[in-house]
């Protein structure tokens, strides 16, 4: 599954746009690499998000297509 969506998927972020958006400043890696919006993204990834000055660092659980917002936490736990 493509980062973004991903992103947007787990409500890490919430529009997609918006992922798209932090992708290309380079405000989101992956296993320690700076990431573009269109990276896949598999169980066991680590991914760090750069929100002004906090750093959001979690783990992928699951990747699924879509998720209620009850479901949405279980895709990822934060390290």
């Amino acid at each position: 599954m493509r980062l973004d969506k991903y992103l947007k998927v787990s409500r890490l972020i919430k529009r997609r746009t918006v992922a798209n958006e932090a992708c290309d400043a380079g405000r989101v890696s992956v296993n320690g690499k700076v990431a573009k919006a269109s990276q896949d993204v598999k169980v066991g990834d680590e991914i760090e998000i750069g929100f002004g000055t906090k750093n959001v660092k979690v783990e992928v659980l699951a990747v699924q297509d879509t998720s209620r917002k009850e479901e949405a936490k279980e895709l990822f736990k934060y390290l």
